[in-house]
């Protein structure tokens, strides 16, 4: 039997704590500390880059818009070592008051009691409700039916395009805007288009490295074709090889006919479509800066339906309560400042992330913002990562199996092998515990 320790505001068994540490935890020094007094609030997020200097300037927002209160705002390295500060902070109720979390990670944070439940009552009197959310954002904001998140975002994977190159092969509408790229062939015949254009790159695609993308495009593709990967209790594998194969197929056929590029990282993909020497380039949405930046005339679309709906993989950034004690008064304040950030979320929509507070999504200022909500219409039907613990924003799941869809899309690996090895990394990781359950 596990042995319990009684903490202020609930309980975290001895085996939370161990698996916490079994996470690998290089230590708390950064950005713990203890309870706080008064007004003062702290607060970890991840966001590094474009999306960092983005939050501190909502974050200047809100301390001008709240002097009363005392904001300590850490920022950690994206990734495991993020999530591991976050679960060890938890378990040892050494915690912020809010933090950042991936909907895909929240799986492995809920159960084991290193974040704490949010109050709907009180998030009421902020004014926030499931109304203001779409309703599959919000579902996943849950678990066993507790609200233990709030989301800020989604940030789907998506289709840049360019739109010289997409005019000059003919794929633009009388608006300057990509025709709707529909089935298998269609794109085929668009991704031909533009390589008669550019003479040697139709598409982009990040197939080696330590990216995301091998990840993020399967699952859009296998969500297309109707593909489980797991039981709904998460519990047993559901993977088809049928689909799998037909999705590798696809893709290394596009490598073949030297319709997308080869091994290539996602720096080297972001580069060539800097340079405007590229028709598309399937991503995250979060580079639109860098293009714009870049002076690139591009556009931006949801990921094209291929093989049925144009589902798009995606993640969202939401706020959780790492676990510690708190008081009513002290849910208020953590409340208000997670609306105050919704409310200006339209700022956050510059890097290229959707709103999830709908007031925002759906606001005038929203659609003006150009190419960012050319692809809204895909926050009501994002395809998150399955609900197991081992996935979610640079997982397990993510690390494992891109190692293995990588070789397999530009290539390098035969589809009749790395099927099998889809199906063996899946079993593995269904039959590792959980090691904060």
């Amino acid at each position: 039997m596990s042995r319990r320790y009684d903490v202020p505001g609930g309980e975290v068994s001895r085996r939370t704590l161990l698996g916490a540490a079994a996470l690998g935890c290089a230590g708390l020094a950064s950005g713990c500390g203890s309870a706080r007094a008064g007004d003062a609030l702290r607060y970890w997020n991840l966001f590094g880059g474009g999306d960092g200097e983005t939050m501190k300037a909502m974050l200047d927002v809100y301390r001008a818009t709240h002097p009363g209160v005392e904001l300590e705002d850490v920022t950690l390295e994206w990734g495991d070592r993020y999530y591991t500060k976050l679960a060890m902070a938890g378990a040892a109720e050494r915690a912020p008051d809010v933090a950042v979390l991936h909907l895909g990670r929240l799986p492995a944070f809920a159960p084991g009691g290193l974040i704490d439940e949010m109050r709907p009552d009180l998030l009421r009197q902020v004014g926030i409700g499931p109304e203001h959310f779409p309703p599959g954002l919000w579902r996943r904001a849950t678990h066993d039916g507790r609200l233990f998140a709030i989301p800020l975002d989604t940030h789907p994977f998506v289709q840049y395009y360019n739109t010289d190159v997409c005019r000059a092969a003919g794929l633009l509408d009388e608006q300057g805007r990509l025709r709707t790229l529909v089935g298998q062939d269609g794109v085929r015949e668009a991704l031909r288009a533009v390589r008669r254009v550019t003479g040697s790159t139709g598409l982009l695609l990040e197939t080696t490295g330590d990216g995301v993308a091998p990840w993020r495009l399967f699952w859009s593709l296998y969500r297309q074709a109707g593909g489980e990967l797991f039981t709904p209790d998460g519990a047993r594998s559901a993977l088809d090889e049928r689909k799998t194969a037909d999705v590798l197929a696809f893709v290394q056929g596009l490598h073949e006919e030297e319709l997308a590029t080869g091994e290539m990282d996602a720096d080297g993909a972001i580069a060539l479509f800097s340079s405007g020497r590229a028709g598309f380039f399937w991503y995250g949405e979060w580079e639109v800066q860098t293009f714009l930046t870049a002076q690139v005339n591009f556009g931006m679309t949801r990921f094209p339906g291929i093989f049925g709906p144009p589902l798009a993989e995606a993640d969202s950034h939401a706020f959780v309560l790492p676990h510690r004690d708190r008081t009513e008064e002290d849910h208020l304040v953590v409340y208000d400042f997670i609306a105050a950030l919704l409310r200006d979320s339209t700022r956050w929509a510059e890097g290229g992330h959707i709103p999830a507070y709908l007031p925002v999504t759906r606001s005038e200022a929203y659609a003006r913002m150009q190419p960012q909500s050319e692809y809204r219409s895909v926050i009501d039907d994002v395809q998150l990562d399955p609900e197991v613990w081992f996935a979610g924003s640079g997982s397990r799941l993510w690390t494992e199996l891109n190692a293995v869809l990588g070789p397999a899309m530009d290539g390098r690996v035969r589809v009749d092998r790395a099927v099998p090895q889809i199906r063996d990394v899946v079993e593995d990781l269904l039959a590792t515990p959980n090691p904060t359950a």
